[in-house]
This record gives C-alpha cells, structure tokens and sequence, in this order.
C-alpha cells in the first residue's frame, strides 16, 4: 500500500510524479537501477548524468585509506556491499578479540559448553580471477 498521493515513478526512462493510483509495479530499492559503484553516490537520483557516471567510476578507481572514518553521507547500502564481498571476516559467534597480528585473529568468549577460542586466518592479496 502506498500512503503519499503522488510519487516518482519512471515512464519511458523519465523520473515523474504520477498518482499512486497510475503505479503499477515498485522497484525493491532504488539501487536496483543501477550498478554497485553508483548505488554507493548520495542523493544519485538528483545528480546530473555524466557527474554521477565520472562519480562511479571515480569510485572503482580509488585505493583503501590508510585512517578510514564513517562517512558523513551514506546511501545505506555500505553494509549491503561490504557484507555481500565476502572480503571481511565475520565472526561465528560472539565474544572478545583477544589477539590480532596480520595473519590471525582469536576471539574469546563463553557458551553454555564453557570458554571457547576463535581462530580466524586472514587471507591478503589473494587472486579472486
């Protein structure tokens, strides 16, 4: 059910407003329409065309910092992406990082069987093709 009277729609590769009356199929999320470096643009939707092309590429191009901080703009979809690139390392369970060094990680913590020792191998600069 749509509750606003009027809203963006696309017809022949437009955005409009149309009464929700005249909406006929709905888009799971915005960042269905385009790829992954362009879903990761803020407001893209009111961005001009060939700024938000030169933004994703812009995008595929850039390097890791070497101090990250959260970004003051986010699309929501960070998490999406971070998690579906398989290139993080997700702990099995809760618990507390006891050791880290560049190859290892150990997690600490405590179930209903007792103590229990996570052992996580980080893998770098592998060949993904």
């Amino acid at each position: 059910n749509i509750v606003e009277e009027f809203v963006e729609a696309r017809q022949d590769g437009e955005t409009i407003l149309a009464r929700r009356e005249e909406v006929q199929l709905i888009d799971l999320c915005s960042g269905m329409v385009v790829g992954v470096a362009a879903s990761l643009i803020p407001f893209l939707e009111h961005d001009d065309a060939n700024r938000a092309l030169m933004g994703s590429n812009m995008q595929r191009q850039a390097v890791p910092l070497l101090t990250a901080s959260a970004p003051i703009v986010g699309t929501g979809m960070e998490q999406i992406i971070a998690r579906d690139a398989w290139e993080a390392v997700k702990a099995k369970r809760g618990g507390v990082v006891e050791k880290v060094d560049n190859k290892s990680i150990f997690i600490l913590g405590e179930d209903d069987k007792g103590p229990f020792i996570d052992h996580y191998t980080m893998e770098k600069n592998l060949r993904t093709n």
